[in-house]
């Protein structure tokens, strides 16, 4: 399933704004990308949301940055409810966060006909997501993603859920949004690092399914970075489109929406030992994750060691880590207790763990057909680099 048009940037349209829609029959709904979004999302809200008044769960850096400007815009369509600022970073999925938030937007008096907005990075998208599918037993949901890495994945396709000791994400539900607005301006206030690590999840869309668009990243990377609007919108559409339609064919991981998680097991793992900390951000273990999935690959003959070698020089080339040791500080994890951490991967199946692996760029697919002992050596060779 190959993503559609992913030919050159200058082929957009004169009207900068784009929709993908996600097909789910009677939970479908709008991804609306653009500049400008945010202050136009009282009324966007308003016509994909009827009748829905909207508490607002965001953090402490998004509240300071854009708060206002959400708040006046749905303030407008008097569909404001009020609004909880919660910490930010990994720590806060939490259970007690939850809890928290849970009691915060029944104070709010949030009915099942009014909407939870999700106004943050891939922390608060989980969150608030899960909050939502459970309040109630469930109300209706809104995305406004502020980071690249939400923008272009975690905001889509209903995933929620908080972490535990055990591993990431291991305790949430599916819960579809009723619509998710990507204001490409906001990206403008994200520091370097975030955007660097949202970046990750840009480019494993092109390596899952379309080798095409990895190309015309590895060419045209730069302008994301410096604020080509264009190549900013085309990016968000590119990816949004992609996780579309793998959520509308397998929403619920059955079988290709596993290809969306290509690095993550290695990453999820690394990201538990890290603690959940500001030592390693989401995208950041995904980048490790991806290159250590390509190596081996090409390891085990399945792809070819240029494609590997390729794969992390464009990561290390946008500023990413693509080995273990690069993570800060001098302590490195224990292979055993990091194939500990895999073992409560998501996929795991009757204890049997299912790796994303490579045949080249663009040709990722789904084995259960590795051995353990395989996949144990290569994590103690690159944990003792």
């Amino acid at each position: 399933m190959a993503l559609k048009d992913s030919g050159a940037a200058d082929r957009m349209s004169a009207d900068p704004t784009k929709t993908v829609h996600v097909g789910l029959g009677a939970r479908s709904y709008d991804i609306e990308i653009g500049p400008g979004l945010l202050g136009k999302s009282g009324n966007l809200i308003a016509s994909a949301v009827p009748n829905a008044r909207c508490a607002v769960v965001t953090d402490e850096t998004v509240a300071k940055l854009h708060l206002d400007v959400l708040k006046e815009s749905l303030d407008r369509e008097r569909l404001f409810l009020g609004s909880t600022v919660l910490a930010p970073g990994e720590a806060t999925k939490s259970f007690t966060s939850l809890s928290g938030l849970c009691e915060t937007l029944l104070g709010l008096e949030v009915e099942r006909g009014d909407a939870v907005v999700a106004f943050g990075g891939g922390v608060i998208g989980d969150l608030a997501g899960f909050a939502s599918s459970i309040l109630r037993r469930g109300v209706r949901l809104v995305q406004i993603p502020t980071t690249l890495l939400a923008q272009v994945d975690s905001s889509v396709g209903g995933k929620t859920g908080i972490n535990s000791p055990q591993g990431k994400n291991l305790i949430g539900t599916f819960h579809q949004p009723n619509l998710v607005i990507a204001d490409t301006d906001v990206l403008d206030t994200l520091s370097k690092r975030e955007f660097r690590a949202g970046y990750a999840e840009v480019f494993k869309y092109g390596l899952i399914k379309d080798a095409g668009f990895a190309s015309w990243l590895e060419d045209n990377w730069t302008g994301l970075f410096t604020n080509d609007t264009q190549a900013r919108i085309r990016t968000v559409e590119i990816c949004c489109q992609a996780k579309a339609d793998i959520v509308s064919e397998d929403e619920r991981e059955h079988g290709s929406r596993a290809l969306l998680n290509l690095g993550h097991t290695f990453g999820h793992a690394l990201e538990v030992w890290a603690g959940y900390s500001g030592r390693l951000l989401h995208g950041e273990a995904v980048s490790i994750g991806m290159a250590l999935a390509f190596e081996l690959s090409a390891e085990l003959g399945l792809c070819p060691q240029g494609d590997a070698e390729r794969v992390a020089a464009h990561l290390r080339a946008v500023g990413l880590p693509t080995e273990i040791k690069d993570i800060e500080g001098e302590d490195r994890p224990d292979a055993t207790a990091l194939w500990n951490h895999m073992a409560q991967d998501k996929k795991v199946v009757r204890g049997k763990l299912a790796y994303i692996l490579v045949r080249g760029i663009g040709q990722a697919y789904v084995s259960r057909e590795i051995p353990d002992a395989t996949v144990q050596n290569f994590l103690a060779r690159k944990c003792e680099r």
